[in-house]
C-alpha cells in the first residue's frame, strides 16, 4: 500500500472513531465531508441548538506541537471558506449559532483510540 493511500485510510478511520464519539456524547450527525474548492468539513453536527464544524486530526507522533496544532491560520481559514458556503446552501442551518471544534483522534488504527475534543478551538 503506497504512503498516501495509507495515509488516506488513517484519516478515513480517524473520522469513524470521531462520528461515533461524538453521537456517544448526544450529537447528531449532519454530514461528513462537505467539499467545496474553499476546503471541506470533516463532520458537520448538531448539538442541541448548535451546528458543530469539526475538524478531524491525527497524527503519528506529537512532534511540531501535534494534531491540534497542525490547525494552522491557512487552514482555519479554508474551513471558515467552506463553512459560508454550507450556510449559504443550507438555510435550515444558516440560524444556528456555529462553533469550530477539533477532534483529535490518538492512535485510530489501534485497539484502543483515544479521543481529545476541542470545543471552540478557533473562532471567525
Amino acid at each position: 500500500m503506497s504512503e498516501a493511500a495509507r495515509r488516506q485510510e488513517l484519516g478515513r478511520a480517524a473520522e469513524d472513531i470521531a462520528v461515533d464519539f461524538l453521537r456517544s456524547r448526544g450529537l447528531a450527525i449532519v454530514m461528513r465531508n462537505f467539499k467545496r474548492r474553499a476546503g471541506e468539513l470533516d463532520i458537520v453536527a448538531r448539538d442541541g441548538e448548535v451546528l458543530v464544524i469539526a475538524e478531524v486530526r491525527t497524527r503519528a507522533c506529537d512532534e511540531f506541537g501535534g494534531a491540534a496544532a497542525s490547525v494552522g491560520f491557512k487552514k482555519q481559514a479554508r474551513l471558515l471558506r467552506a463553512a459560508a458556503q454550507l450556510l449559504q446552501q443550507r438555510k435550515d442551518l444558516a440560524a444556528l449559532r456555529v462553533r469550530l471544534d477539533v477532534i483529535v483522534v490518538h492512535a485510530p488504527s489501534s485497539q484502543h483510540p483515544s479521543v481529545e475534543w476541542i470545543k471552540h478551538a478557533f473562532t471567525a
